[in-house]
């Protein structure tokens, strides 16, 4: 996947978390699904000094989701980002960020996350559950996931699911626990995806 996303395109994608009930997946049928890529973002945010809150995003990434429409819970979801992709808004950030005190991209080129449990809210929404691997080392994260609307593409006439996804982590515990807490050890991590089905 490519091309650049700004921040500020990122924001609006999250206007999207804002619904809560679930969207009527009998629009859709079963099936694998995949992202997008005009129409993703993969971003985190973080407090530096308390002084500002900044948003990095990544540019190249895949999302599959195995979505069983009849049964949500049995749904899996896979995310493979390419590291040395984020975009910070800063040549000399971007070469700090991906440098050996960070994520060291040369010796560990994909973040990558697998779901392993769906479980459904009272309120419509999703909690899933899965592991994420950032330098080797793989920590079990919680994503609350919203189905924004399932329905049949109008232009492409194919059927396509919008998800968003959000959680909390603490960076410390993939080894990136540089300069806490002057920066954040947690992190906000959200995905906005619009996912279409394969053939």
């Amino acid at each position: 996947m490519s091309g650049f996303k700004s921040p500020l395109a990122i924001v609006a994608g999250t206007l999207l978390t804002g619904m809560v009930q679930a969207a009527d997946l009998s629009a859709v049928p079963s099936g694998t699904y995949t992202v997008d890529p005009t129409h993703a973002y993969i971003h985190i945010q973080y407090s530096h000094l308390g002084l500002s809150n900044p948003i990095l995003a990544f540019d190249e990434f895949t999302v599959d989701m195995d979505l069983d429409v009849a049964e949500p819970t049995n749904t899996s979801v896979a995310v493979d980002i390419q590291t040395d992709s984020i975009i910070t808004g800063s040549d000399i950030f971007n070469e700090h960020i991906t440098g050996e005190k960070w994520f060291d991209a040369s010796a560990n080129p994909e973040i990558k996350f697998a779901s392993k449990s769906v479980t459904a809210n009272s309120d419509g929404t999703f909690e899933l559950m899965g592991d994420l691997t950032i330098k080797g080392m793989t920590k079990p994260v919680a994503l609350d996931v919203t189905i924004n609307a399932a329905m049949d593409h109008p232009f492409k006439k194919t059927p396509v699911v919008g998800i968003s996804a959000v959680g909390n982590v603490n960076r410390s515990e993939w080894g990136l626990g540089a300069n806490a807490p002057y920066i954040s050890d947690e992190v906000k991590l959200e995905i906005q995806a619009e996912m279409f089905k394969t053939e």
